[in-house]
């Protein structure tokens, strides 16, 4: 009888944790835009491994195009990550005119800079920064892009590989956006900073349950191994201090156009100098990124007032008023 029950118990926290899984990575989409662009496949090699990536190219494309990388999270794929967020990003490159990335990472993982993590990425040190580079040159080629104006956004998993390109490749990139992604405290840190400032747009979830707003322990259901985090605030205030900004902005709130979701978006913006760094606070958001039509589940809550491709690239791009900013 107790065998029983006990293997009923595991049925059902198997079954839980499935359902879980499947709310994030695969979340609910509302809406999904009109595109006149194709979605291209691609296959090259890297450091002797077979790499993919997939490239939206708009319709209408002249030379000199920017670019820009939207990195998966963990257990995830490039194709997923755009479904994600309701093609967003595609959405944007039709109506400004930039080509976008979604790269896949070596066993659904992205190298970050999380010593203790426990994907295979990870442990075999995969050589991510030497791709993106590779990328970028294999898109200039084929695509004429722009090499002055790429820039890179990522979600969980994704937004910590950002964050490595900022510090270990900051002259790389015009812009850099990690989304749900601390910086790891010093002692779980396997990145080598440069010390260099970059502009820089982080965006978190005061609800988030796996990547801790405030710091701590990143945890994804069971798994513990991403180790310590630092808070979104420290994150943010470490790359100001790069900028050379002494003092922090005074918050405030951009628009709340969709009342029926779980919150609404705080801002902090560090710019006027050289270099632009916001930090922008999802109120009673989740491990999400913006998105008008997506709704995330178990790991929300959701934030439907703006789509995350735009608010990034009006900040990253310096075309604060078209993002709503003062």
């Amino acid at each position: 009888m107790k065998k029983r029950y006990w293997f009923g118990v595991i049925i059902i926290v198997g079954v839980v944790a499935l359902l879980a899984a499947r709310s994030f990575f695969v979340p609910r989409t509302l809406e999904l835009p009109e595109l006149n662009g194709e979605l291209h496949a691609v296959e090259t090699s890297h450091d002797g491994l077979t790499r993919h990536y997939r490239v939206y190219v708009p319709a209408t494309l002249q030379p000199q195009a920017p670019l820009l990388f939207v990195f998966h999270g963990s257990l995830s794929t490039g194709e997923v990550m755009r479904e994600m967020g309701a093609r967003q990003f595609d959405r944007m490159a039709d109506q400004r005119g930039l080509i976008v990335v979604y790269p896949d990472g070596i066993e659904r993982h992205w190298n970050d800079c999380r010593a203790s993590a426990s994907y295979a990425a990870n442990q075999r040190n995969i050589d991510d920064v030497g791709f993106v580079r590779q990328m970028i040159e294999e898109l200039v080629r084929d695509h004429r892009a722009d090499p002055a104006r790429v820039y890179a956004t990522g979600l969980s998993n994704g937004g910590h590989m950002v964050l490595r390109l900022a510090l270990e490749a900051p002259s790389l990139m015009a812009g850099y956006a990690p989304i749900v992604a601390n910086l790891p405290v010093d002692d779980n840190l396997d990145c080598d900073k440069q010390g260099q400032p970059v502009n820089i747009a982080l965006i978190g979830g005061t609800d988030d349950p796996v990547n801790p707003y405030d710091g701590g322990v990143v945890k994804l259901l069971w798994d513990d191994s991403r180790g310590e985090v630092l808070s979104a605030a420290q994150t943010a205030q470490y790359f100001a201090d790069l900028a050379g900004y002494t003092k922090g902005p005074e918050p405030f709130d951009l628009a709340d156009t969709e009342p029926a979701d779980d919150g609404y978006i705080s801002a902090q913006l560090w710019y006027g100098r050289t270099h632009r760094v916001g930090l922008f606070t999802m109120q009673g958001g989740g491990h999400v990124l913006p998105s008008v039509n997506t709704s995330f589940g178990v790991l929300g809550g959701d934030i439907r007032d703006v789509d995350a491709a735009d608010l990034i690239w009006t900040f990253l791009t310096a075309d604060t008023q078209a993002a709503g900013l003062p």
